[in-house]
């Protein structure tokens, strides 16, 4: 049996900085989500869904907070527009 077929996934990171803060963005996103379910809010709803989804993919911390906080931002730009 070839053992190329059963490769460890390097690209996961378990570290201890990057589980808090894939904790602490999930939390946010899924406030965000009650919130904008509760209220009928789109724009919350669907920055919530973003912040709760987007951290299994990205392999950094910093680029997480950075996307975390282009996302609400847009948040805060859509509401002040009154979206």
């Amino acid at each position: 049996m070839s053992r190329g077929r059963f490769r460890r996934n390097e690209g996961m990171n378990l570290s201890p900085g990057y589980l808090m803060a894939s904790m602490v963005v999930s939390t946010v996103g899924f406030g965000l989500f009650m919130y904008g379910k509760k209220q009928t809010r789109v724009p919350q709803l669907v920055t919530g869904i973003a912040l709760m989804v987007y951290p299994a993919f990205v392999a950094s911390v910093a680029w997480m907070l950075a996307i975390a906080g282009a996302l609400i931002g847009a948040l805060w730009l859509a509401t002040r527009n009154g979206v």
